[in-house]
């Protein structure tokens, strides 16, 4: 069953890794191994919801999202669209991009170097409102118990999250005026670029956050509209027209798929430069860890265990809280890559390992009672 279902990430991560050591060296094989855990703990919660939206899917779109979502998914928001992050943050062409990227990795690595107060700014805005939004909200199972209660009563705040997100990104850029005064230098326009690329960043969340919501509300009213037609036909002894109905909403499930996947993919993509600056790495290694993503949605689906485990969502948004502050913090500080890459790790470790706890304790304990950590 395992390798029946992960047997092409099995293949893909081994052919990943070696063009990894081939291209650069060991260190380069480190990078790719970080990046593909990075992308599959932070992409773990994703599999997690298409795997619940998967399962009311037929044979077809369920074939249709592992084909043409992966290629998507891999070749569209892990390949080329790191490439078009360091175009427009360098302004320089994406053709160009790749050709330094790959004949003068000096020359980008000072463009991405310059370029990357303004690629942390975007990104760190972005995966901070993902984890404010998260953290914000009550939910029945939490965690961390002692941090969530508080924080869920003041998520009954409206617009918390974006305004929480807003003063720490003015925090960011005064942070950077004031070293750059303190320091004889004049960098308004560096604080201001944070500023710009920091408020960018929070309008990208709340578009690709309206289209999630958009497809979701289009996806709920055909599946009601659907249920409604049954039941009139039903009553009237005409045969129920299912197929057309539900060939529609799979086909609203499917561009709600790729909305999902594209933010989450989004986030990979954006924690990866607080990693490695290397487009080549960071493609060999997001796009295997995308392998994975897809391969343990389809494993979800099969064995029907997405409870089983409860608090790796919960793990996984904190990694992504860590990147957020990681990421803005490196607007002024250098963080070592590994540190960096292995928090996300740690935390999801961390989540699965409380998920084990929890399910030990309520199988001891009576019906009904609730295990928080």
């Amino acid at each position: 069953m395992v390798l029946k279902t992960f047997g092409w990430s099995f293949a893909i991560t081994a052919l990943g890794l070696a063009a990894a050591w081939v291209y650069g060296d060991w260190k380069a094989f480190g990078i790719v191994a970080i990046l593909t855990i990075l992308e599959i703990s932070l992409s773990f919660d994703n599999a997690v919801v298409n795997a619940g939206i998967l399962k009311k899917m037929n044979a077809f779109w369920q074939k249709i999202f592992l084909t043409v979502g992966v290629l998507i998914a891999v070749f569209g928001m892990r390949l080329v669209f790191p490439v078009v992050i360091v175009a427009i943050s360098a302004k320089i062409g994406p053709i160009e991009a790749v050709q330094l990227a790959l004949n003068d990795k000096e020359q980008y690595q000072q463009l991405v170097t310059d370029a990357h107060p303004s690629i942390a700014a975007f990104g760190g805005m972005f995966l901070l409102m993902i984890f404010l939004d998260f953290i914000f909200e009550d939910r029945d199972i939490k965690w961390l118990a002692w941090l969530e209660r508080p924080l869920a009563k003041l998520g009954k705040i409206d617009m918390l999250s974006a305004c929480v997100a807003l003063i720490v990104l003015v925090v960011a850029s005064m942070t950077v005026a004031t070293q750059a005064h303190q320091h004889g230098g004049v960098h308004v326009d560096k604080a201001q670029t944070v500023l710009v690329s920091g408020v960018l960043g929070l309008i990208t969340y709340m578009i690709v956050g309206g289209l999630s919501g958009y497809f979701e509300n289009r996806l709920e009213e055909e599946e009601e509209a659907e249920h409604e037609a049954e039941e009139e036909a039903k009553k009237s002894g005409k045969p129920v027209t299912a197929v057309a109905m539900a060939g529609k909403a799979a086909f609203f499930m499917f561009l709600y798929l790729e909305v999902l996947d594209a933010s989450f993919s989004f986030d990979g993509v954006i924690g990866a430069f607080a990693i490695t600056n290397d487009i080549v790495l960071m493609a060999l290694g997001l796009g295997i860890g995308a392998m994975y993503v897809r391969s343990l949605t389809v494993y979800l689906v099969r064995q029907g265990t997405l409870d089983e485990y409860v608090y790796l969502e919960h793990g996984a948004h904190y990694a992504i809280g860590a990147l957020a502050v990681l990421l803005l913090v490196t607007i002024q500080y250098e963080i070592n890559e590994v540190i960096t890459g292995l928090i996300g790790v740690v935390l999801i470790a961390w989540s699965f390992w409380s998920s084990v706890r929890r399910n030990k304790k309520l199988e001891q304990e009576p019906e009904g009672s609730a295990v928080e950590a």
